[in-house]
């Protein structure tokens, strides 16, 4: 594949993205620690993100099991099958007006034949704290 075709097709977001990942992946096979890198990848981001990705990792952590990572340079969220269960996207990171908390496959989240797998975040209310507690725990049962 020609670099300049690449250049085409990927923004500088998403080629950043990729290149993370694969230090994301060279870095749990050497054994480094992979919360450390989530919380760092937390303390980069700034203003509301930080803020949104501040709560939400301290309710993952008090209310799942599950073992936070980075994803594609982003804080997500595993399982103890190490399947990324749920992660967390800056709305700076691809230039967007909202943050992203999305779950994946491995999320127990089925309801019928159609159902959201992420949601858009500007910021979380008391009420809105709730309804995300409650998506977490449905998606790690």
């Amino acid at each position: 594949m020609e670099r300049g075709f690449v250049n085409e097709i990927f923004s500088k977001e998403e080629k950043a993205a990729m290149r993370a990942a694969l230090a994301e992946a060279k870095a749990a096979k050497a054994g480094a620690d992979l919360e450390a890198a989530c919380l760092n990848a937390i303390s980069e981001m700034s203003g509301s993100d930080k803020e949104l990705a501040q709560t939400f990792h301290a309710l993952v952590k008090k209310h799942t099991d599950l073992k936070p990572k980075t994803w594609y340079g982003m804080p997500a969220y595993t399982n103890a099958e190490g399947k990324v269960v749920v992660f967390f996207q800056s709305a700076a990171k691809f230039k967007v007006r909202y943050a992203t908390i999305g779950f994946q496959e491995a999320a127990n989240l089925d309801e019928g034949n159609v159902w959201p797998t992420s949601y858009a975040v500007k910021k979380l209310t008391a009420a809105d704290t709730k309804q995300l507690v409650a998506l977490l725990k449905k998606a790690v049962n």
